[in-house]
């Protein structure tokens, strides 16, 4: 027996094989008159010395108890931990939706793998296991798919301010693991991965991606067995279910495929995320301008202060007004107060209106920060609750906070209680929601916590939108944009680290969803001074706003920043409803790409030079002096030489610039013998993408 799920431009084939369904094609699509019995019997391997006699099905769900070599997509338990090694078979088909049932009676356990065809060209896949009776469960993958036997894995890691670095790896035998158990998709592995390919780029070639809508901690497998057959598994950690039940299942996997290369993959998943996964309280609104006033006055919070950046920003163009972390409790500073979500009238002792009324008087809208899911030991809700913490009580504390325990309903009913309360006497029309420590504990439970808590306030308050910051991007994916509308993708206001950051994430989102605000002159995360012409040129790729302080503008820098979001506005409907196109470039120093409107009629191309070449030091073959470099910089000779003497070492082309030190002084030095990236853009990557278009 054989079936076909299609999307887009992927088809996924199974057939059973000793009555236990497998994948027996995942790619681009196949004709619709494809012989899948024929394309089943193609996946029979040969037997050679020291094998079984028949090789085990690599089954959506392979079974520990079936000498599977491989990895098993399921590890299994009675309550009281004796193991449960079931051997299912196949029970029905039902086509729609797709869902494939097995069942275990002698142990009474149904294993059920939806797979399900989506508008926007994906398809998502799950399972779910029943169980008579309360059983532990270690390890459920969602439906487990094959990979080629070419090409290599792509997938992501990162850090705070440092988030989306692309990671190319070859097959071998042996298993890859990837895992975030920190309680959150991660800076560190969040949970994408593509099958590039031989040859695959940005415009060519075929490649395959998956990515599991989950926003706690996730496991992700990609193995290669003995036989040489390869299998990729998704699911939450090992241990994450921490308690017996009767029903599980695994998060969403959104698979996709294309034959253009990365962009194929990139086209269909920021469509999908934009289209089917977010919900937008209001599809047709423009998104707005931010202006978000943390790095302008961070916990120092005054009504004249705020009153007078608010004036600037609206003049600037910003369309809604932010106001950050301070306002709430007795919050001063990071060391109090997160669980306290009640007015600090030290501050504001007429409550937020009067600024409200300022904000809606000059054309904004106004937005206000949350961090629900944490508590600090210094406030009342600790000291009336302290049995609410998520782990042990003498935990270490992250950023002075500890996390509240959201499987608990008491926790979740307080939380929605004080959040809508706020949200009730105020006209907020956005919530930037954060998340700023690692939990103490992986547990399932507590992410689909914040999933209730988020799906009750927004039914409660639907026009408001919620934007998702985890520490910048320590929890972005498709789970927590079921519930959310933007994402913080980083901390890093550095335009220069930003372009590289948000030029990766586009494989996998939309500008839609993606925020950008235009840092201060001196970046306070990297030290960096950068023009406000790049600056604000960054951010407005994605969607825009500012985080600095306005009245440190020059006059020049404030007409450069007007008019770059004036451009910005112009263009936003169609920009953030086409698709990111990241382009190839001869030149490692240049990071461009192509945003497409929808209809194909309209495109724009930012390329921008990320890091510069060593080329001063190719040209003198040697470490360039202080005259030289003022010349190059275009610096001051006696401010080269206040740097060096500050330094107290000689002034290098490899000297780290910023936390990351992964930027280098000589990645400022303009290369004129660069080729314009906007004509390579055109020359060498866009001709193939705008014939298609």
């Amino acid at each position: 027996m054989q079936w076909r799920i299609d999307a887009g431009g992927q088809t996924i084939a199974l057939a059973t094989s000793g009555g236990i369904p497998e994948v027996i094609w995942w790619g681009p699509s196949l004709p619709m008159d494809e012989d899948l019995a024929h394309l089943a019997l193609a996946q029979r391997n040969d037997i050679t010395g020291g094998m079984l006699d028949r090789l085990p099905a690599l089954s959506l769900s392979p079974e520990p108890g079936r000498a599977v070599q491989g990895q098993p997509g399921h590890l299994l338990a009675e309550a009281d931990g004796t193991p449960l090694n079931p051997a299912f078979t196949f029970s029905h088909a039902d086509t729609a939706p797709g869902r494939l049932t097995l069942h275990s009676h002698a142990q009474g356990l149904t294993l059920s793998h939806h797979l399900t065809a989506e508008a926007t060209g994906v398809i998502t896949l799950k399972t779910t296991l029943t169980a008579d009776r309360p059983i532990r469960v270690h390890w459920l993958a969602a439906p487990v798919l094959p990979a080629p036997q070419d090409g290599e894995m792509i997938d992501v890691h990162g850090k705070w301010i440092g988030e989306f670095h692309l990671i190319r790896t070859p097959w071998t035998p042996g298993v890859r693991l990837r895992e975030s158990r920190t309680g959150r998709s991660g800076h560190e592995h969040p949970p994408y991965l593509i099958l590039a390919g031989d040859g695959c780029s940005n415009t060519q070639g075929t490649a395959l991606a998956l990515h599991y809508a989950w926003s706690g901690g996730h496991r992700m497998v990609a193995e290669e067995l003995p036989d040489g057959r390869r299998q990729v598994q998704f699911g939450a950690p090992m241990g994450a279910e921490t308690t017996p039940g009767t029903h599980f299942e695994s998060a969403d996997l959104i698979a996709a495929a294309s034959t253009t290369g990365l962009n194929g993959i990139a086209a269909t998943l920021q469509q999908d995320l934009r289209d089917r996964v977010v919900q937008w309280p209001n599809p047709k609104r423009p998104r707005p301008v931010h202006y978000n006033c943390w790095e302008a006055v961070y916990f120092r919070h005054s009504l004249p202060e705020l009153a007078e950046i608010a004036i600037r920003a609206a003049a600037l163009g910003a369309e809604r007004f932010v106001l950050d972390d301070g306002w709430f409790g007795k919050r001063d500073d990071d060391t109090t107060s997160l669980g306290d979500w009640t007015i600090d009238r030290a501050k504001w002792p007429d409550g937020l209106h009067p600024l409200i009324a300022h904000i809606h008087s000059l054309g904004m809208t106004f937005g206000l920060w949350f961090e629900p899911e944490m508590v600090n030991p210094n406030s009342d809700l600790y000291r009336a609750h302290p049995d609410w913490l998520l782990g042990p009580a003498d935990q270490t504390t992250g950023r002075n906070q500890m996390v509240l325990n959201l499987a608990l309903p008491q926790v979740r009913d307080n939380l929605f209680q004080q959040v809508s309360a706020i949200l009730t006497e105020y006209p907020i029309d956005y919530v930037k929601w954060d998340h700023n420590r690692l939990l103490p504990v992986v547990d399932s439970a507590q992410t689909h916590g914040i999933y209730d808590l988020l799906a009750r306030l927004r039914a409660a308050h639907p026009t408001v939108e919620i934007e998702s910051c985890a520490s910048g991007g320590g929890r972005i994916d498709a789970g927590i944009l079921a519930h959310t509308h933007r994402v913080w993708l980083s901390d890093s206001n550095d335009a220069l680290e930003r372009l590289r950051i948000q030029h990766d994430a586009a494989l996998f989102l939309p500008a839609a969803v993606t925020g950008s605000h235009v840092g201060p002159r001196h970046c306070h995360t990297s030290g960096r001074v950068l023009p406000m012409a790049f600056r604000a040129w960054v951010a407005a790729q994605r969607h825009m706003g500012f985080e600095m302080d306005l009245r440190e503008l020059t006059e020049d820098e404030a007409l450069t920043l007007a008019n770059i979001t004036r451009w910005w506005k112009e263009n936003r409907a169609w920009m953030l409803a086409g698709t990111i196109y990241r382009l190839d470039s001869d030149d490692p120093a240049v990071t461009a790409e192509m945003q497409i409107a929808a209809d194909g009629n309209r495109f724009v191309t930012f390329a921008g030079q990320a890091a510069t070449s060593r080329q001063i030091l190719h040209e003198i073959g040697r470490e360039p002096t202080p005259e030289e470099l003022a010349e190059r910089l275009s610096m001051p000779l006696e401010k080269v030489r206040k740097v060096m003497k500050i330094a107290k070492e000689p002034i290098s082309l490899e000297t780290p610039i910023g936390d990351e030190e992964d930027s280098h002084l000589g990645d400022f030095i303009e290369d004129k013998n660069a080729v314009i990236p906007v004509d390579a853009a055109i020359h060498a990557n866009l001709k193939e993408t705008v014939t298609r278009v």
